[in-house]
């Protein structure tokens, strides 16, 4: 009886030992030297880039726990009160551990998942050629600077091709990461800004896409790539494009309440049809300027109808309210596909058109300053 009681007590310690549900996480950090009482903000960045409080917790005996539940793997922040920088880690369930130094943040280890310790490797690796990449400067700074008061064109450009060979060095561990590891959320993260280079490798982003586990293609960011992917891959359809000086062609769609609106009853003395979606960050970026221009001058007859290229209406509705864009809005709700965006042969996003008081194209794709400057000058 004995026996089995012990073994029934084993069994319970290493079931405790796992704290985390099956579809839960537990976050737990320790902070040496911070009070009893501070504030720790776990926080995300929304679509527009701007950091969001997701849950607050105090510090108790330099600890702190965030306990909840990840629908999938993402990246979050970590914020403690009088605490200096951000730990950035992978939120997504199971047992997490941080141990932060309040002095150094960037030396904090994130562990206990698999996504985590994924991470610290690739960190690693890139913090190794960093260190090579910052002794090689330390070296040659003053060979550098010798070369650039003699003009020296010859040793100049001979230390810069050495210094981006530390570049070449990073896209080969990235590449050679993302080729291994098929089930790691980062590998989605790095094929992401593969795009986000002067000329992306669009055979080789194809290439690392196919090669991601499933689970990883039906991750947000998995999603995204096949997106990007499939809009730079859409045939080309011939359409007439719209053009300054040419009429803009009338167009309906649904607005947010499901009535149906058209530019024609939209039109003001100066209309500016803007194409935009939830989702698009320069968009959402773009909205504060659009607000304050729309507040400007719509009593002395400006218009805005907002052509949105959203495929979830809760997320195009909740970015209206969100960015408070109080004039018309529409969308078919099918992305690029939309029929208005084919008719104006949108390919990217935020694009605009100002339209004079009988619909006549004057302007194409202005933003901030510029776009202001040609409305005030058509309603003066």
């Amino acid at each position: 009886m004995k026996k089995i009681l012990l073994v029934i007590t084993a069994i319970t310690v290493l079931i405790s030992c796992n704290k985390a549900g099956e579809n839960e996480y537990i976050v737990t950090g320790t902070i040496k030297g911070i009070a009893d009482g501070k504030t720790v903000i776990l926080e995300m960045q929304d679509e527009t880039g701007a950091l969001k409080a997701i849950d607050t917790v105090k510090v108790e005996k330099e600890k702190f726990t965030f306990k909840g539940n990840a629908k999938e793997p993402e990246m979050y922040l970590i914020q403690v009160e009088t605490v200096e920088g951000k730990i950035p880690f992978i939120l997504e369930n199971g047992d997490i551990e941080m141990t932060i130094n309040k002095d150094s943040v960037n030396v904090t280890k994130v562990t206990g998942t698999y996504n985590n310790e994924e991470l610290n490797g690739y960190k690693d690796k890139g913090i190794a050629i960093q260190k090579k990449m910052m002794k090689f400067q330390k070296d040659n700074t003053a060979k550098m600077n010798q070369a650039q008061q003699m003009k020296d064109s010859v040793v100049m450009n001979s230390l810069r091709k050495e210094y981006s060979k530390f570049q070449d060095e990073f896209v080969k561990e990235s590449d050679a990461y993302v080729a291994s590891h098929p089930k790691a959320f980062i590998s989605a993260l790095i094929i992401e800004g593969m795009f986000n280079q002067m000329t992306p490798d669009i055979a080789k982003i194809t290439k690392f896409y196919d090669g991601l586990d499933k689970s990883i293609k039906d991750n947000k960011h998995g999603k995204k790539i096949k997106k990007q992917l499939d809009e730079i891959n859409k045939p080309v359809a011939a359409v007439n494009t719209v053009n300054v000086g040419s009429a803009a062609p009338d167009f309906s769609a649904p607005n947010p309440d499901g009535k149906v609106v058209s530019l024609k009853e939209s039109l003001g003395k100066v209309t500016i049809i803007d194409f935009w979606a939830s989702w698009c960050k320069p968009c959402r970026q773009e909205n504060p300027n659009m607000v304050a221009l729309y507040n400007q001058y719509h009593t002395k007859g400006l218009n805005i109808i907002g052509v949105s290229l959203d495929e979830d209406a809760a997320k195009w509705k909740d970015a209206i309210a969100k960015d408070k864009l109080t004039w018309a809005h529409v969308s078919n709700l099918k992305d690029f596909n939309d029929p208005i965006a084919v008719m104006y042969d949108i390919k990217m996003i935020p694009s605009t058109f100002v339209l004079d008081a009988s619909g006549n194209v004057v302007a194409k794709d202005l933003r901030g300053d510029a776009l202001k400057a040609k409305v005030a000058e058509l309603l003066k």
